[in-house]
């Protein structure tokens, strides 16, 4: 009996170990081996043609004498004052469409479709509505106002507000449903009981909505901020070669330039490490700052 249970046991282990062999095998070939290799390849001079050839710390001090790097990461931080402009529009929109009301599924569907829409397809989109000449935001700008619209995409001084604002478009919708079923979880006793005391909508929005909504806050912003230090695809369409002044070029556009346009492997691999270890301490810093205004129900 004990032998046909060990032997069942076996077999049972078996299929287990099978069925969790190829996403295991994955992530080791596709995952922790690029990943290993990078962490190497970051010490060498490679042009992945010739062999590579060994320069220490020369990479990570290359990057420090690079004026570009500094630039580049202006840009992405710059890009991140969108953040908390998102996160209130995607707040008061969740408000909007958090009534019952006829067509109310058909309106979240039309707010939501950015998000699930090609992201080349959007900036192609936007490249037409923020040209120069010939664009629809220009045209409308000139026939309502009499206003000659900027050189949105080439001038230096508006590259980044446009890529804001492709931003912000692209990602209420998104936000907006983690609004919404925070605020379909809040409990109208709050509402009701804060009624009976004669507060305002003000006062209801502003001392019950948002510190409960508090945990969706933190969640946004700290996807926000990885996701702003990860710009890449609105760059590479819209921004050609980084924009004027290299003015529209983030930190992932200046990594992938010098992998992929001057075939330094070793050099981009070092600033994506640098770029790991930058994000990894920030989330880290916003983890622990979070205990002081997150709400833990």
């Amino acid at each position: 009996m004990n032998a046909k249970l060990t032997g069942y046991r076996r077999k049972e282990l078996a299929w287990l170990y099978l069925f969790v062999a190829p996403p295991v095998l994955g992530f080791l070939l596709f995952g922790l081996a690029p990943i290993v290799f990078s962490i190497y390849i970051s010490f060498q001079k490679w042009d992945m043609l010739t062999e590579p050839q060994w320069v220490g710390l020369g990479n990570y001090n290359d990057i420090l004498n690079d004026g570009k790097v500094f630039i580049s990461m202006y840009n992405t931080v710059y890009l991140m004052i969108g953040i908390p402009i998102g996160m209130l529009l995607s707040l008061l929109l969740a408000i909007l469409m958090n009534r019952k009301f006829k067509g109310i599924s058909f309106m979240r569907t039309i707010y939501y479709l950015p998000v699930i829409s090609p992201i080349i397809a959007i900036s192609l989109l936007w490249q037409w509505i923020l040209n120069q000449d010939y664009g629809l935001l220009n045209n409308y700008l000139w026939d309502v106002f009499g206003i000659q619209g900027p050189n949105w995409l080439g001038d230096p001084n508006w590259v980044k507000p446009s890529l804001i604002l492709i931003g912000l478009w692209g990602g209420l919708g998104a936000n907006m449903v983690l609004y919404l079923a925070g605020l379909q979880s809040v409990s109208s006793t709050y509402y009701e009981a804060a009624e009976i005391d004669g507060a305002g909508a003000w006062h209801k929005f502003s001392k019950i909505t948002v510190p409960l909504l508090s945990p969706i806050h933190f969640f946004i912003l700290v996807m926000g901020v990885i996701g702003a230090f990860q710009t890449f695809s609105q760059i590479y369409v819209l921004a050609t070669d980084g924009g004027p002044e290299y003015s529209g070029a983030t930190i992932v556009f200046y990594i992938f330039q010098h992998a992929f346009k001057y075939f330094n492997m070793g050099y981009a691999s070092a600033a994506a490490w640098l770029l790991g270890v930058m994000i990894f301490i920030i989330t880290l810093l916003q983890f622990k700052l979070s205990k002081r205004w997150v709400y833990q129900d």
